[in-house]
């Protein structure tokens, strides 16, 4: 098994052991491990966002968790510029970049060959006005006659993504998957591992991770943060668990409802993490409880890498 010395990404649906894997190996090759959670990003979203704690780390050290205050809008490429100078920070010292994450945009942004459009405050501020006049199930419909590949890539409840697809569409004229390029690395050799595990035992995990967070006090920690304005913050208001919990404090919906919503946004989520990341052919699938699962996670990392 030879020295590692390119990046590796450890990728899969949300509730199958990313991250636990992602601290396995940077303690086998002498990484550092770079999340790609869009809501990990922020300071003290900690329970619903699973964060590992500090004291669970085991010495690894973390890139791009907690730098983020509530009030602070996030963006795929804001995302993208901190994420390459974190890589290129752990190669210039010799560190492997474990790059983890549930998200394929984030961590295809880190990868490959992806340009953000520019944007227009003319245009985004007409689509957000039409989305709250008509909502995100209409607007995604809305989207979905016009650009039925982006719709289909886009949760009907992300109203923030919705909008920025619409506006995508009427500036350049182009389909907003026009702009993924291929499975291809532009920042060297990759070698992705992912973790797969069965829809039913997946959706047990889920709802049960669901469970703990409400027993580990996730109201407790949203009516913290509320206080603070979580539910004016522009992106880390509509994190899973999250907004739910705000329209329970807020009378919209009780606890049960609260939860429930959550368990089923989630396995949604979950679904299609399956979906985008299943179409990546660089990806060495392992089953998620295999035993043997940190040797065979090492081998396909020390692998020959895809080249870039």
């Amino acid at each position: 098994m030879g020295r590692v010395d390119h990046l590796v990404a450890v990728v899969g649906p949300t509730g199958v052991g990313k991250s636990d894997l992602a601290i396995e190996l940077a303690c086998r090759l002498g990484g550092e491990v770079i999340s790609t959670d869009a809501y990990q990003l922020y300071r003290d979203m900690d329970i619903g966002t699973a964060k590992t704690p500090v004291a669970e780390r085991r010495g690894v050290p973390h890139h791009l968790v907690d730098v983020l205050d509530l009030a602070q809008a996030a963006s795929v490429a804001q995302f993208q510029t901190a994420a390459r100078r974190a890589v290129a920070d752990c190669q210039a010292r010799g560190v492997v970049p474990i790059v983890v994450g549930g998200s394929s945009l984030y961590v295809r942004a880190v990868l490959d060959d992806l340009d953000f459009p520019g944007t227009d405050p003319d245009v985004r501020a007409r689509w957000t006005r039409r989305l709250d006049q008509v909502g995100s199930a209409v607007l995604h419909r809305e989207l979905a006659g016009r650009d039925p590949a982006a719709a289909a890539q886009i949760l009907p409840s992300n109203g923030r993504r919705i909008v920025r697809a619409l506006e995508v569409l009427e500036l350049t004229g182009q389909p907003f998957r026009a702009h993924m390029p291929a499975y291809e690395s532009v920042i060297g050799p990759v070698s992705l591992v992912g973790l797969t595990a069965d829809r039913d035992v997946l959706d047990a995990r889920l709802a049960a991770r669901v469970d703990a967070m409400w027993e580990a006090g996730l109201v407790e920690e949203v009516q913290a943060l509320a206080a603070r304005g979580l539910a004016d913050s522009p992106t880390a208001s509509r994190a899973l668990g999250y907004a739910e919990v705000l329209d329970l404090i807020a009378g919209r919906i009780d606890e049960q409802e609260a939860r429930d919503r959550t368990v089923r946004g989630t396995q949604r989520f979950a679904r299609r993490q399956e979906r985008l990341f299943g179409k990546d052919p660089r990806v060495t699938w392992l089953p998620h409880d295999a035993p043997d699962l940190v040797d065979r996670a090492v081998a396909a990392a020390s692998s020959p890498p895809h080249p870039a």
